[in-house]
């Protein structure tokens, strides 16, 4: 949906909620107030949308996204909780962030999860975001609402200033009153460990758990040495399947899969073990939403390599390539 046009900015009251609700069924983008920062909204549910929000960012990564939700029982939905983790959310809704075991059937895009098997939760405070959140009824991935590396927007201007044209429709909520991003704490292998400081003290959060967060080095936070981080502001993480990838092939050989790019088939595709297409049309927004889904289900057909067509750097294509060349890297 987004343009070149100039963006809708309004004031949010029960009618604009009702109206920015219809933009996120219709895979748009939309600003959203929060307790913390400005932030940018899309259905969490909706890979297309997901992948609209990295664009618009501007010279994006796939970092993992958090899913903001109406309550403990929507976080539940989507996420698994142990002790710590219901202790924490006793401090819902407010600016803390957990990330936890996704649920078995969570509903949220591999995308937005960046292909971990982790999600990222966060229940908000501020009023239009839970209405947003309530009226639209699935949850809402939204990050900072600000072109890539630039600050963090506190106020519907600063939204504008960076992504005019590049978002549907801006709710201003007036100044976020926090103003720092949340508090993101991992409670993952039975540990916790404070990833994030944020908008909740530390003091707070250790209160509630009734001990003080684990150490860095005491908390293996990803399986078979992979060590990269786990939540949003931080650099990026990424899924690396077990078959190994030939990236910028140009033909299939004997028993490989094909990651496919565009309309052109490769030599030897025919009889590849298994292909499927990131986007037959060349559109990059759609390779970037099928991007995990489709290595996850090419590594599934037991295959010990996957042949991968060139991707174009240009706009999303950068980030495709980057995922792409981190799962392509030799593993311990």
């Amino acid at each position: 949906m987004t343009g070149g046009v100039i963006t809708k900015v309004t004031r949010a009251n029960s009618a604009a909620i009702r109206a920015a609700a219809d933009v996120l069924r219709a895979g748009g983008l939309v600003a959203i107030p929060t307790e913390t920062v400005y932030g940018l909204g899309a259905d969490a549910t909706d890979a297309t949308a997901v992948a609209r929000i990295y664009a618009a960012k501007g010279r994006p990564s796939f970092n993992p996204l958090i899913s903001h939700v109406s309550d403990l029982a929507a976080a539940r939905r989507i996420a698994q909780f142990d002790d710590a983790a219901l202790r924490l959310a006793a401090l819902w809704p407010g600016p803390l962030t957990l990330v936890l075991p996704k649920a078995q059937d969570c509903p949220v895009a591999e995308l937005a999860l960046a292909g971990l098997p982790t999600i990222a939760v966060r229940v908000p405070a501020h009023p239009v975001a839970r209405e947003l959140i309530a009226v639209f009824g699935k949850p809402i991935v939204a990050p900072s609402a600000n072109r890539s590396g630039h600050v963090s927007p506190t106020d519907a201007q600063h939204v504008v200033a960076d992504l005019d044209g590049r978002v549907d429709l801006v709710l201003d909520g007036g100044a976020t009153p926090v103003g720092v991003e949340s508090s993101i704490v991992a409670c993952l292998n039975g540990t916790t460990r404070l990833l994030r400081p944020g908008g909740l003290p530390r003091a707070e959060m250790e209160r509630a758990l009734g001990h003080r967060f684990a150490l860095a080095e005491d908390l293996p936070l990803m399986a078979d040495g992979d060590e990269a981080p786990i939540a949003p502001g931080m650099l990026a993480s990424h899924y690396a399947p077990r078959a190994r990838l030939r990236l910028n092939s140009d033909r299939v050989n004997e028993g490989e899969a094909v990651l496919a790019f565009g309309a052109t088939l490769l030599p030897g595709a025919k009889q590849a073990a298994m292909s499927l297409n990131l986007s037959e049309r060349g559109d990059l927004v759609e390779a970037a939403a099928n991007l995990f889904s489709h290595l996850r289900a090419l590594d599934a057909a037991d295959v010990t390599s996957i042949a991968v067509m060139p991707v174009p750097p240009e706009g999303l294509g950068e980030a495709i390539n980057d995922r792409l060349a981190r799962a392509a890297a030799p593993r311990p």
